[in-house]
């Protein structure tokens, strides 16, 4: 390939970091803001959303423009399908942590509520997944990605709990209605951010060995 198209990817491949920086750390913050009832960290969340699409949207002009004017093929190719799949996946996260930052602020207005353990182990175990499955983008690494896919079913089994522990407190509780909802809503999108972190995942390990792992039932990846 040309030099001009091997600086084209170079700065596509910053562009998305970028991204992947900036996403992964809304998530720090919006999981630290709900599980401390941190309102001010999470509007910091809510007023970085912006600067999350606005990136995202050059990454897949990018890419596009890279795919229309050279044409890549083999390798090359499939680091931009990868690219255009990880670049939506990080937009979506980054939406997820946004909304988890609204439930904080809405939780911070009610009544102290008594948290499940779950929730906060939910939602670390989702933050340490979308961490996990970037560094194993940056360094084409297959291994963590299969450790990242490895734990989407631990989340789900989180968060499910958390949906028991809100059933009964709504019952004990009808008065903390509210705020029991805000924390199911916000378990609700740690558990799709663990989704999109094994998309990632997955996606990773595509790029590096060009195997497809999406809806394997062999329990192979």
């Amino acid at each position: 390939m040309s030099v001009v198209f091997m600086k084209e990817i170079d700065h596509l491949k910053r562009q998305i970091l970028t991204l992947s920086a900036q996403v992964e750390e809304s998530v720090i913050l919006a999981v630290k803001a709900l599980l401390t009832r941190d309102e001010e960290l999470a509007q910091q969340v809510i007023r970085g959303d912006f600067d999350v699409d606005q990136v995202e949207v050059v990454v897949e002009e990018e890419a596009l423009k890279i795919m229309a004017l050279h044409q890549p093929v083999a390798a090359d190719l499939r680091f931009l399908t990868a690219v255009l799949k990880i670049n939506n996946d990080l937009e979506r996260i980054g939406d997820l942590a946004t909304n988890i930052a609204k439930r904080a602020v809405k939780i911070c207005k009610e009544p102290a509520l008594m948290m499940p353990d779950e929730l906060s182990q939910a939602a670390i175990r989702a933050r340490d997944m979308v961490h996990d499955s970037l560094n194993a983008f940056v360094n084409f690494d297959a291994n963590p990605a299969r450790e990242v896919c490895g734990s989407d079913e631990e989340v789900d089994q989180f968060c499910k709990q958390v949906r028991r522990f809100v059933e009964e407190q709504i019952l004990k509780h009808p008065d903390g209605i509210s705020g029991y909802l805000d924390m199911l809503l916000a378990s609700r999108n740690i558990e799709r951010i663990g989704d999109h972190a094994t998309n990632i995942a997955e996606d990773v390990i595509y790029l590096v060995e060009g195997v497809i792992v999406r809806h394997r039932t062999d329990g192979i990846l």
